[in-house]
């Protein structure tokens, strides 16, 4: 008897043990304070080399969007739906890239790695609410070409103020609840794998990796209806270009102007599509790829194909083939540049 209650004694002392020695290895989302962010480099001159080449590219995107939604909101010619909903996504634009580079440009800049927990929530919910409401917009810009192509005696009625408010709220309100979803679920998960994000940035499937494996199936609805919800967007763009280009083709050759149609639709849909291509693809990619094929070399140069460069290249390609907007900003960097001569003068008379 004695014998016996010394064994049960034994395995009670074990199991106690054993289950103290998990709880110290695997950590939940309650004892966690902050992250660790992946380094750009462990070279103190490449981090640098880093950080001036992201200042850069942030500050051109900075210029490029600022300068245009400036324009768009100040000159009464550039209040067409067109331009209402470049507005919007220059202003998505902004957010968008002022959501991570200023934090991967301090990280590279002090060698630090480390992002607190509300901040870490923040980046999260800010990327998708920003990305998402970007995405919804860019098919609401699709559309209107789409209508301003093949039914353009309707375009006053089918894109008038109302309809363009309500659809540019819908694509921010859309982003809104996608992006409080999937933070909430995210973050609600236990955290059984440590703090350490292998990115420059807090995204969601690196969190994911994160939670505990039993846990991680609470997500995979969310991901998937996200995925969905891209690949649905991607394909309404998609089908509004060819009905543009069908549209065009279908017109009678009359003294060049379906050529000129042509070309026209060629230079916006084409730009248009490849990047929404490369941000859905590599966003895909990020979200779905298997864990065995992340590395901390792919997975900050695929982030950056999704994250930095869309927002750095839209103004080029939804501005610079809109005459009206180019002669806008001519004007405002000849007067810009000839008032700042004019202070220079009378500072120096």
């Amino acid at each position: 008897m004695k014998k016996i209650l010394l064994l049960q004694s034994i395995l009670v002392f074990n199991k106690i043990t054993c289950t103290h020695g998990q709880q110290n290895q695997m950590p939940n989302s309650s004892s966690i304070s902050e992250f660790l962010l992946l380094a750009f480099a462990d070279m103190r001159q490449l981090q640098l080399l880093l950080f001036w080449l992201l200042l850069g590219i942030y500050l051109a995107a900075l210029l490029g969007n600022g300068l245009i939604s400036t324009a768009v909101a100040c000159d009464h010619r550039l209040h067409t739906p067109m331009d209402f909903f470049l507005l919007n996504l220059t202003l998505l634009d902004l957010g968008c890239i002022s959501t991570t580079l200023p934090k991967a440009m301090a990280s590279a800049l002090w060698d630090t790695r480390d992002i607190s927990y509300a901040g870490c929530v923040a980046q999260c919910f800010f990327f998708v609410f920003l990305m998402s409401a970007e995405l919804y917009l860019l098919t609401a810009v699709s559309y209107d070409r789409y209508v301003a192509t093949c039914k353009p005696l309707h375009y006053g009625i089918l894109l008038g103020s109302r309809a363009c408010a309500t659809m540019a709220a819908a694509a921010w309100g859309t982003g809104v609840l996608h992006a409080l979803l999937n933070t909430i679920n995210t973050f609600s998960l236990p955290l059984c794998q440590g703090n350490v994000v292998d990115q420059f940035f807090c995204e969601i499937p690196q969190i994911l990796r994160l939670s505990c494996s039993h846990s991680y199936l609470r997500e995979i609805w969310a991901v998937v209806a996200a995925i969905c919800l891209a690949f649905g967007c991607f394909v309404s763009i998609l089908f509004s270009y060819v009905q543009i280009f069908m549209t065009v083709l279908s017109m009678p050759s009359e003294q060049g102007r379906q050529k000129a149609l042509l070309r026209r639709a060629r230079l916006v849909s084409l730009p248009h599509l490849a990047v929404l291509s490369l941000l859905i693809s590599t966003g895909t990619f990020a979200y779905l790829k298997p864990s065995l094929i992340s590395s901390p070399s792919l997975d900050p140069v695929v982030a950056v194909l999704y994250s930095v460069v869309p927002p750095a290249v839209n103004p080029l390609i939804y501005s610079m083939r809109n005459q009206e907007l180019k002669d806008v900003l001519r004007k405002m960097m000849s007067r810009t540049c000839f008032s700042s001569s004019e202070m220079f003068i009378s500072l120096h008379k």
